[in-house]
């Protein structure tokens, strides 16, 4: 190589260095905690149905010294939402069920429901983070067990209920809201085989249903009933049942929305099966002759171990169920 090559090279290769450092410190010291909410209308509801106002957080990793994150949480109190649907990952320290129960004070009373995800049972590890790269990351025998228990506790108090593997229901602002969720599928813990007894079960005790008559002779209308899905990875298998036991719309996190993403390419992985291209936002699963609205959320947080975040800030939604058109 000649010297004016070698000179060049050497300024190539100096100039790249440059350009990773500067990305490097924009992602773990400035995008990391470029909290933002992203506002979406989605047309679900009934016909001249009252707008339904649902904030979707999902994966905070909290640890209780993140006081930042905290205080950014507990701000999003002051949009008055109707309902708080929480998509798991909200530990990411032993003790990070303190600075949940300061990102959630301000909800107390609001109507919510919650799945878990991964590590909302077990503390994060270090990890080789180009394994990411290899397909879904994997269970880590070292991983210490988390305070699961004291966390559901403590969302009861606010007031929430837990739908992993279950089913619950809830009117608001004149709708008949079902939810039906999964345990976390990252994990392999959902249960899809429980979904349809759940929502039996469910409506089996709803006083204005089909299914609580008897005689089925007797004309019933039931009321304005929109289906919502909840989970926490969302995984094809998951979404295709969700589809097919009639979600209308479906929440979910987990992927961090990339967590590191390229402009104007995207998420570069989504640590689960789901195409890269749907890993965050708002958008539309087939499955068959039936579709559903989905909401996967870039999440608030990152493991301890991997605090960066590049062209994918961290991100809460603030949906507005309005009536379908």
């Amino acid at each position: 190589m000649s010297p004016r090559a070698s000179s060049a090279a050497t300024r190539i290769a100096s100039a790249v260095g440059v350009a990773a450092l500067a990305a490097l410190a924009w992602g773990s010291l400035v995008e990391r905690t470029r909290w933002t909410l992203r506002r979406v209308d989605v047309p679900v509801l009934p016909a001249g149905s009252a707008p339904i106002r649902v904030l979707h957080v999902s994966d905070l990793h909290m640890a209780p010294w993140q006081t930042g994150k905290q205080e950014w949480v507990a701000s999003l109190a002051a949009l008055e939402p109707d309902l708080i649907v929480n998509t798991g990952d909200n530990l990411g320290h032993e003790r990070g069920i303190e600075g949940i129960r300061r990102a959630f004070a301000a909800f107390r009373g609001v109507p919510g429901v919650f799945v878990n995800g991964s590590n909302d049972y077990f503390a994060p590890v270090l990890k080789n983070p180009f394994a990411y790269f290899g397909g879904p990351s994997r269970q880590v025998a070292r991983a210490k067990r988390l305070d699961t228990a004291t966390l559901h506790e403590y969302f009861a108090e606010l007031g929430w209920t837990d739908v992993d593997n279950a089913a619950t229901s809830l009117d608001l602002r004149g709708t008949h809201l079902e939810f039906f969720g999964v345990d976390d599928p990252h994990r392999g813990y959902d249960r899809l085989d429980l979904i349809t007894a759940a929502i039996d079960d469910l409506r089996s005790e709803d006083p204005l249903g089909d299914e609580a008559w008897p005689d089925r002779s007797t004309p019933v209308t039931r009321r304005p009933t929109v289906t919502i899905g909840v989970t926490h990875a969302p995984y094809q298998r998951v979404l295709n049942s969700f589809v097919t036991h009639g979600a209308q719309l479906i929440l979910a996190g987990h992927t961090h929305g990339g967590q590191v993403c390229l402009p104007g390419y995207g998420a570069l992985v989504a640590n689960c099966d789901i195409p890269r291209a749907q890993a965050s936002g708002l958008s539309v699963w087939r499955h068959g002759l039936r579709s559903a609205f989905l909401n996967v959320s870039a999440g608030l947080g990152t493991s301890i171990y991997a605090p960066v975040r590049f062209a994918c800030p961290p991100e809460a939604t603030l949906l507005t169920l309005t009536a379908a058109r």
